[in-house]
């Protein structure tokens, strides 16, 4: 008998299977303890601290940028002094603690803004090394630390100097929420920057300090490790496969207090583009780790969810093992009995009748065997009244279908009806300050991109000579070639005549006063139009005006774990979203709307909720809405960034269980077609067949050849039935020679 055909194999791996999902049943659904930290809250940790890490990174490379390119058109133009440079500077980007111009042949101070920088680090190699003029991290008397960016003023005559700016590497100053901190670290681990602890410093119980005191050293030690880990290749330190952020990133668990545990997220500053080589803030090595401590949650889980799953595993053990019965004693059993009295058939042994099964196709053949029997042994008062057909109108098809709905019983109630999640669904609070406040960093960047595209405006219109179309239109190139963010560059006068211009296709400009710098219109056409314009110095009425990419600030929205979020105007309409959107179009529901209008309310004109957790029927949303503040020109437009996302997309144990019900109920389902659908093409359409022709044969069709078209116990009960047939035609011929035999003897006397 073949060990890899046949009806034997598929119950066998039936059998095999539902072991197999029973154990993963029992290991996935049974008593497995909560964990210390729901894997929801450390994974957001994580989102937060990539999030910090990507604005910090394009905070640095836009500062460096800026520099660099002030640097160079200033090198340009006509020579000016170093404190109106200085001047020029500081009034175009509000972003630097401290500047200076420095003579590169004496070294003397010839202009100086802001915080005063130390000079006792440069040297030689800092103008002329390997990596010269490129940003340096300086300790200054009162320990900060600060990222120094050089920039050298080439002019055609005179002497050359220095521009050097200093600015911090906090992070985005925006709201932490309570006990969250988050810190800007070294390659070796050192804390360069801090913030949310100044907060905490204002407790004075001794129970308050000690707490403090406490996370100090919790970040100090989980920084260290954050460096270690962030060392590490991007590539090496992901699964194979796996994407998401470009750096390093990853989550710590550090030490409890007072029922609390402390839990950090880290993530290497990267660069946005894998391939991109020029950030120079990737190449810092930093480290931005966010660290907030949690309430810890019990070890174990209700006693009911305990048992569930070891209940549900010996019920699948049960009904498998109940269901591989019906197939072995209603198919296996019946075919293996056919087998053998074919196979004593066509070996001459024709002396016991026939054991004929009750039902079924095995059956049929067992009453046609019989008929062939009696055929073989010539007992015609035998063959006459021997046991009629036995037709089965379903057959192999019935245990088949009892074996499905033994399986399903379990299948469907597991992945379908039990484990089911409500509204009543237990979401940590953690989730939903993450949300507003991630949401709050995403509408930080968002508003720092416009305030930037706004001081490139400026810094450029310095450079326009009005009376120079081509020369003023050559310039509008190269600025669009620089930016990405525009999509149009052009220059405008006060009675809205385009004097200049470059990229796509202008849209009227107002130089109204009362109008804003960065302004949208657009409304009725496919996208928003967003524009920033920059007076001309010395040219009344003349702007210089940049229409913003939607798609630009599409791709600042684009942040895993936030769900889907939207940048919308006063009125809730939408004007930049992280997935698709009409222009203009309003947000979802009526709940997202009263959000972002309450977003919107002035401090002290009342209690506001700009995080919300919705429960809508069976749903649980989780929402947020974060407006424009923090200063510059977009601080005034009055947009919101909203946010939300279903609940069930977080990691919660709920959610997993309900998760993981229904994989098993789908597995149970694909054990079923597997394994009932390789019986019933292997065995039952062969068996069906196999029936058809045994009855022929017993019927009398003797010409009829029976191949065997498998290897197992169809085709030995096939290759039985050919052999009978070759004997009955031997004994037919036989019998028609014997009536000739006489008349021959007859004759010949």
């Amino acid at each position: 008998m073949p060990l890899l055909g046949g009806i034997r194999p598929p119950i066998a791996l039936l059998c095999l299977l539902i072991v197999a999902l029973a154990g993963l049943t029992a290991k996935v659904l049974g008593p497995s303890g909560e964990a210390v930290v729901p894997e929801a809250v450390l994974t957001s940790q994580k989102h937060f601290a990539e999030d910090g890490a990507i604005a910090l990174r394009a905070s640095i490379d836009e500062r460096v940028t800026d520099l660099q390119r002030t640097a160079a058109a200033l090198s340009k133009g006509e020579r000016a002094e170093p404190e109106d440079v200085l001047s020029d500077l500081g009034r175009t980007y509000q972003k630097w603690t401290g500047t200076t111009v420095l003579d590169l042949e004496t070294g003397d101070v010839l202009a100086a803004r802001g915080e005063r920088i130390p000079l006792a680090w440069i040297d030689k190699d800092v103008l002329t090394g390997e990596y010269a003029l490129a940003p340096r991290m300086v300790r200054l008397e009162t320990g900060d630390v600060r990222l120094m960016t050089m920039a050298v003023l080439d002019r055609k005559e005179g002497p050359q100097h220095l521009l050097i700016a200093s600015n911090s590497l906090a992070v985005p100053n925006i709201s932490m929420g309570p006990f969250r901190t988050m810190a800007v670290v070294a390659r070796d681990g050192e804390v360069l920057a801090t913030a949310g602890f100044e907060e905490s410093e204002a407790l004075n119980s001794d129970k308050q300090r000690t707490e403090l005191d406490f996370l100090q050293k919790q970040m100090s030690r989980l920084s260290g490790q954050a460096a270690t880990r962030t060392e590490e290749h991007p590539v090496t330190a992901r699964e194979p496969g796996s994407h998401g952020y470009p750096g390093v990133s990853g989550t710590l668990v550090g030490d409890s207090y007072n029922g609390r545990i402390t839990t950090a997220g880290y993530a290497s500053l990267a660069s946005s583009d894998p391939a991109e080589k020029d950030s120079v803030a990737a190449g810092l090595g930093l480290t931005v780790v966010a660290m907030l401590p949690v309430v810890q949650q019990q070890g174990a889980a209700d006693a009911g969810r305990e048992l569930y799953g070891l209940v549900a595993a010996g019920a699948l053990i049960a009904l498998g093992l109940l269901a591989a019965a019906v197939l072995w004693a209603a198919v296996q059993r019946p075919l293996l009995r056919m087998f053998l009295e074919s196979r004593r058939l066509a070996r001459g042994d024709l002396t016991r009748p026939v054991a004929i099964p009750r039902w079924g196709e095995a059956a049929r053949i067992g009453t046609a065997l019989e008929r062939l029997r009696t055929q073989l042994t010539g007992d015609a008062d035998g063959e006459s009244s021997g046991t009629g057909r036995r037709r089965a109108r379903f057959g192999v098809r019935v245990p088949l279908a009892v074996t499905a709905v033994l399986l399903l019983l379990w299948c469907v109630p597991v992945g379908l009806l039990l484990n089911r999640t409500d509204d009543s669904v237990s979401v940590p609070a953690t989730m939903v300050n993450d949300q507003r406040e991630r949401t709050d960093l995403v509408a930080d960047r968002v508003r720092r991109a416009l305030n930037e595209a706004q001081a490139d405006l400026v810094s450029t219109s310095r450079l326009i000579d009005v009376d120079k179309p081509d020369a003023a239109g050559e310039l509008l190139s190269d600025a669009l070639r620089e930016h990405t963010r525009y999509q149009a560059l052009y220059v405008v006068d006060g009675s809205g005549e385009v004097l200049a211009r470059a990229g796509g296709d202008p849209h009227g400009w107002s130089d109204d006063e009362d109008l804003p710098l960065v302004r949208v219109s657009g409304k009725g056409g496919k996208k928003p139009v967003i524009q920033a314009g920059a007076p001309v110095p010395e040219e009344k009425g003349v702007t210089l005006v940049g229409e913003v990419r939607v798609e630009f600030l599409n791709s600042l929205l684009k942040r895993p774990g936030l769900g889907e979020l939207r940048v919308v105007n006063a009125e809730a309409e939408t004007l930049a979203a992280s997935d698709g959107f009409r222009a203009f179009e309003g947000l979802p529901g009526d709940t997202l709307p009263d959000l972002v209008r309450a977003a919107g309310v002035p401090v002290g004109a009342g209690p506001v909720e700009n995080g919300l957790l919705l429960r809508d029927g069976g749903s649980v949303t989780v929402a947020a809405a974060a407006p424009f503040s923090g200063g510059g020109v977009a601080s005034d437009l009055g947009w919101t960034v909203v946010s939300w996302q279903n609940a069930d997309s977080f990691e919660i144990a709920a959610y997993e269980r309900e998760d993981r019900s229904v994989l098993a109920g789908l597995l149970g389902l694909a054990a079923i077609v597997i394994c009932l659908g390789w019986v019933h093409l292997v065995v039952a359409r062969p068996l069906r067949a196999l029936a058809a022709s045994a009855e022929k044969l017993a019927g009398g069709d003797l010409k009829t050849v029976h191949f065997p078209r498998y290897q197992d116990e169809v085709g030995a009960v096939v290759r039985s039935l050919e052999l009978i047939r070759q004997q009955l035609q031997a004994r037919r011929n036989n019998q028609a020679r014997r009536p000739a035999e006489p008349r021959l003897g007859a004759g010949g006397r």
